[in-house]
């Protein structure tokens, strides 16, 4: 079949339009861990801030661990009925589940149903976000020449951390309109920690619309047209071994690094700096809404990189240099922050068994006193007036460096390495167990592991194990897919 001519013009249509409405997803799946310090001891039960800290989190990971099935649901839909439709009902869920949370009494208010109703929401979002990524790769893909598929495709892979920064942004903007009593609602008014939840229904509204005047892709539509598409893509996708084995080889040589080092340089980093640092929330947030703006253009680059060098080696490459820098990079920025937190002692609750974990500074006698808050400011200009403020963003803004390096080229890959007739679904499963589970339990995992042993540094060997093994199975294993020509599947 011969290929469909499209324009430089409606290459940057469908990729503003997949763009808008992906990173608006984004933004609605990490406001809630965004927002994790203030808003856990709301849904929670209050004696133990440390015990809502983590359960908060473990509910935070579940939209994660779902994705998976959220990928295997919706990519059977998107390779049977298209791309198209499939990623726009999941818009429609996760706006919907957004939009919830910010009407959802507290443990004050309803007790124990709110955290199981909170339970519930995360479920749906992460079945939305599992459906969402693969749509809007795919569909970027197939629309653009072969030869600047990771250059196009890089401008989906900057929404993920463009919805963490919007996230931040909006939060920041509206602790500056109010008073921290009136954000965390502990005085009159709804609570200021619900608009950023409540403003997802306009913004899904936009991207919807947008979304609904976009065609179906031509490669789909190709295959639909000449009768190739699967009637069971996700028996061919799973059961027979030579797809199989790409998902494996794909999931290990390359999504599961790029999930940790992705949560590692963004999530984490933020959890780190404001419970065990004991850094200013706001501060901390603005030290990584400045870090993410500073590291998005290197998407692109590293994108666009792929598309002359290959993705194999860039992917492998940010792996390494996570594995290698890490320990050095956190030293530092406990030895910069000021708090001067050298362990975190944590105390089991004789009743209930939870931990209760607390930073430990020394003080000027060289003995063990819980560490007190740092950089307590809520300004931008205060805070960046600070030169520990801006150690901090350039040790976070190099994690966001390999982040870009191993996340730029992901989606090019992804979609070069899977037939068009079952690449919804073969390619969405890999991608979401690496970065829904291995990446997305990352923070819980990481900081139980600091509240159980004291090391504030233990968290990080879990990081440093997958990217280790990623890169191990992608050199031996991982095949290069650059000059894959998408279009000869059904020319």
């Amino acid at each position: 079949m011969e290929r469909e001519e499209i324009s430089q013009s409606k290459i940057w249509q469908v990729i503003g339009a997949s763009a808008v409405g992906t990173m608006i997803e984004w933004y609605d799946f990490y406001i809630f861990g965004s927002l994790t310090t203030t808003i856990a001891p709301l849904f929670y039960p209050p004696e133990n801030q440390t015990f809502a800290y983590i359960a908060y989190l473990a509910t935070f990971a579940v939209g994660f661990v779902v994705r998976p099935f959220g990928a295997l649901f919706f990519g059977r839909i998107g390779d049977l009925v298209g791309r198209k439709y499939a990623f726009l009902v999941t818009m429609l869920i996760m706006g919907g589940a957004t939009a919830c949370i910010g009407l959802l009494p507290t443990y004050a208010s309803i007790g124990i149903a709110a955290p199981i109703i909170l339970l519930l929401i995360r479920v749906f979002q992460g079945l939305a976000l599992g459906g969402q990524y693969g749509g809007a790769a795919t569909y970027v893909a197939e629309h653009v020449p072969d030869s600047k598929r990771g250059f196009y495709t890089s401008f989906i892979q900057i929404t993920a951390s463009l919805g963490f920064f919007l996230s931040l942004a909006v939060i920041l903007i509206i602790q500056n309109t109010m008073s921290a009593d009136q954000f965390a609602g502990k005085a009159d008014g709804i609570g200021g920690w619900r608009i950023p939840f409540l403003i997802s229904v306009f913004l899904v509204g936009i991207s919807l619309y947008i979304r609904m005047q976009m065609k179906e892709s031509p490669i789909y539509q190709a295959l639909k047209t000449s009768g190739m598409t699967s009637t069971s893509p996700l028996v061919e996708a799973f059961t027979q071994w030579k797809n199989l084995k790409v998902v494996l080889i794909s999931l290990f040589g390359a999504t599961a690094g790029q999930g940790v080092v992705w949560y590692t340089g963004q999530f984490y980093a933020l959890f780190y700096l404001q419970s065990i640092l004991n850094i200013n929330a706001t501060s901390a947030n603005y030290i990584i809404a400045i870090a993410l703006l500073m590291g998005m253009p290197f998407f692109i680059i590293f994108g666009a990189l792929s598309d002359k060098i290959g993705r194999k080696w860039i992917i492998i490459a940010g792996c390494l240099l996570a594995l290698t820098t890490y320990l050095p990079i956190y030293k530092t920025m406990q030895s910069v922050a000021g708090s001067n937190v050298v362990t975190a002692t944590s105390q089991k609750d004789p009743v209930t068994g939870a931990i209760k974990l607390t930073p430990q500074s020394l003080d000027d006698t060289g003995n063990l006193v819980p560490s007190q808050k740092v950089l307590p400011y809520t300004s931008l200009r205060d805070l960046t007036a600070n030169p520990t403020a801006w150690y901090l963003i350039l040790l976070v803004f190099v994690q966001v460096l390999w982040v870009t390096m191993v996340y730029g080229p992901i989606a090019a890959f992804l979609v070069e390495a899977f037939p068009a007739k079952i690449r919804y679904s073969a390619m969405s499963l890999p991608y979401h167990i690496g970065n829904g589970v291995f990446g997305g339990l990352l923070p819980l995992i990481g900081l139980s592991i600091i509240a159980q042993t004291g090391n504030i540094y233990a968290g990080l060997y879990y990081p440093m194990g997958i990217a280790a093994i990623t890169v191990i199975v992608g050199s031996i294993f991982l095949k290069e897919t650059r000059s894959h020509k998408i279009w000869d599947e059904v020319s």
